[in-house]
């Protein structure tokens, strides 16, 4: 049996015994994402933050806190599957955090496979325009929206479909010019393609960007999808175009994320779904008559009311600009009397001094010369940074005007006839809203490209993490509590389901020290380079050093230290080592419960993970099994290569 430390995360450990032993702490490299790895200062002196990929969405975060070795770990919307636009979270870069926060909400779904949903998702579409009949897909402004498009796109060109896509929103060009600059922070395949021929995933060619209504309108007549914001159906576009196709048995509303509750969205993806529902429809209309004359009143006494607050505004300042126009003490203002004079600058000057006043400068009342006014710039500052004014971040309407004409354009920042007179319209106006009830005779399909983890995968993902204290939110009652019990009896011995503003106390039961190594241990000690750190076993005893805040470790003086059994440094996927042990040609399959039969007689079997109940030491066990034979020892020679010897 061969004893296995974790080599992702080593915790300090340290027997305050006779003997010491020490395993530094190591991490390895980073994802990508880890260029932005911050390290705070002053209060938070100690504290790194760094942010890892969430694969949930573009820009999607799990975050790790450290402070003194413990790891406190945010990851909540992640999705551990590689999708086409994005990489999935990697479980290996945490582990053994001291703090584990994470969700619910999928503990109770099973997702099939990305393949088979991907073909489900495809035929439907595909029935549907073959039928005859439209094809509505609700969706955010962006979001899952760019995994939508790209498995449109990729399967139109593939079979040369000629029906019309289009994704409507009001920043659909905007969107999509964005997201054109951000593929480095996408998928490996988006960005080593984009690397190797230039070619951007997002330069669409079968899917057509529209940011109103009126140019799908106008379109040509027949099948077409459109993806339409919003997710929920209770405004935007996607709202509009549900009351109208809704009442055709041909067409399809598919929905690829579950509705809010209260929603129109989640009202429809009941089972069974309601025949018919009630909608509110809102249309602008221009006002007219006796509203357009209480409209212009109304403005022309805001607009007086605003000139007479300038006006006293002005005159405040005024007076005080002129608040120390006192000869006898204004030393801008020169004293036409002054007798003191010198006797040149009399004679040069026939008329004496002349007064001369500068008009908006007032110097300080304990000046006693001419001088420029200086304002100190004092930042007030909070426990969370500089305190913000939101004022200063209010946009005029002149402001406002200019900004429009850049919004909503395409890539040259032309801005079309639809969309100028939709931003500038500046026409007095109402909303008028309508109670309808409409007929739900389309179809309504519901598969899930949430880009979440499902229930199998969250527990597999925690129970390698192995956290020590779990804190789990979001999610239904149900799946909270199921998840809660599965992760008490087979993760950690502390786990907590808070409600909402409920506070819960997580802090560590363990103690981290700083210890200070001296020169004659440093001497003797051979490290190892195992990725970006150092280890080493050390035997040492605690002693006192000058500064009395740090233990000092020094080296064993009265007796030598005995010899300790050889540890195994690192964490082998079994996986790996199946293509390592094929590339030596040694015949290897899986077998029956995740053992890997190598030859005709040697099996290799993990019995032990990291994630035991109750954070145990965390050290995972591989057993060798089969005869002393030629096979074994070499085998045995090829596991131990995989790993580092201290």
């Amino acid at each position: 049996m061969i004893n296995i430390y974790p080599a992702r995360l080593f915790r300090t450990l340290i027997c305050l015994r006779s003997m010491m032993l020490i395993l530094l702490s190591f991490q390895l490299p980073g994802l990508p994402i880890h260029r932005i790895i911050t390290s705070l200062v002053g209060k938070g002196e100690g504290i790194v933050i760094a942010p890892h990929v969430a694969g949930h969405l573009l820009g999607g975060t799990v975050w790790k806190i450290t402070k003194d070795g413990e790891d406190v770990v945010y990851a909540v919307d992640f999705n551990h599957r590689k999708e086409r636009h994005l990489n999935g979270i990697v479980a290996e870069s945490f582990v053994r955090p001291a703090v584990l926060i994470t969700e619910a909400y999928n503990a109770l779904s099973n997702q099939p496979h990305r393949a088979q949903r991907d073909r489900e998702f495809l035929e439907k579409i595909v029935r549907t325009l073959e039928g005859g009949g439209n094809v509505l897909l609700p969706v955010d402004t962006a979001g899952r929206a760019l995994e939508l498009i790209l498995i449109l796109e990729e399967f139109w060109a593939q079979r040369n479909l000629g029906y019309d896509i289009f994704f409507l929103t009001y920043v659909a060009s905007s969107t999509i010019d964005y997201v054109k600059s951000f593929l480095e922070w996408m998928g490996d395949s988006i960005a080593k393609s984009f690397e190797t021929s230039r070619n951007n995933a997002f330069q669409l060619k079968r899917v057509k960007l529209l940011i109103n209504k009126m140019d799908l309108d106008n379109a040509p007549i027949g099948p077409k999808v459109v993806l339409a914001s919003m997710a929920s159906l209770e405004a935007g576009f996607s709202h509009d175009i549900f009351v109208e196709w809704a009442s055709d048995v041909r067409n399809l509303v598919l929905f690829t994320e579950r509705g809010q509750f209260g929603t129109l969205a989640r009202m429809l993806q009941a089972n069974p779904p309601p025949k018919a529902v009630k909608v509110t429809m809102s249309k602008r209309v221009p006002l007219v008559g006796d509203e357009l004359v209480a409209y212009e009143e109304e403005q022309k006494r805001l607009k007086k009311e605003e000139e007479l607050k300038a006006s006293l505004l002005k005159q405040e300042e005024s007076r005080a600009s002129h608040g120390l126009d006192n000869a006898s003490s204004d030393p801008m203002v020169i004293d036409t009397t002054n007798s003191s004079a010198p006797p040149d600058v009399a004679g040069s000057h026939r008329s004496g001094y002349r007064d001369m006043l500068f008009d908006g400068f007032v110097p300080p009342s304990t000046s006693v010369a001419p001088m420029f006014p200086f304002y100190e710039n004092n930042t007030e500052w909070d426990d969370f940074g500089e305190v913000v004014n939101p004022d200063d971040y209010v946009v005029k309407d002149e402001d406002m005007n200019q900004t429009a004409l850049h919004v909503g354009g395409d890539i040259d920042g032309k801005l079309d006839e639809a969309a100028a007179s939709f931003i500038l319209d500046t026409k007095p106006s109402k909303v008028v809203s309508n109670e309808l009830t409409v007929q739900v005779k389309c179809s309504l399909i519901y598969i899930d490209f949430e880009g979440r983890s499902d229930g199998r995968s969250i527990k597999s993902i925690i129970a390698r993490v192995a956290p020590l204290k779990l804190v789990l939110v979001h999610g239904s009652a149900e799946a909270t509590e199921h998840l809660k019990q599965h992760c008490l009896k087979h993760v950690c011995a502390h786990v907590y389901a808070p409600q909402i503003e409920e506070t819960v106390d997580v802090t560590s039961d363990l103690c981290a020290y700083k210890v200070q190594l001296a020169e004659q241990l440093m001497s003797n000690v051979l490290f190892k380079k195992l990725g970006e750190y150092e280890v080493a076993w050390i035997d040492a005893v605690a002693g006192k050093t000058e500064n009395h805040d740090m233990l000092s470790l020094l080296p064993t003086v009265s007796t030598p230290p005995p010899p300790h059994k050889s540890v195994l440094v690192g964490d082998l996927k079994m996986a790996d080592l199946k293509q390592f042990l094929a590339s030596k040609g040694v015949q290897v399959e899986f077998a029956g419960g995740g053992a890997l039969r190598c030859g005709e007689y040697v099996t290799l079997r993990k019995v032990g993970v990291a994630g035991q109940k109750g954070g145990g030491s965390g050290i995972q066990q591989i057993v060798i099994e089969g005869p002393l034979c030629e096979d074994y020892y070499k085998i045995r020679e090829y596991l131990y290569s995989q790993f580092y010897l201290l």
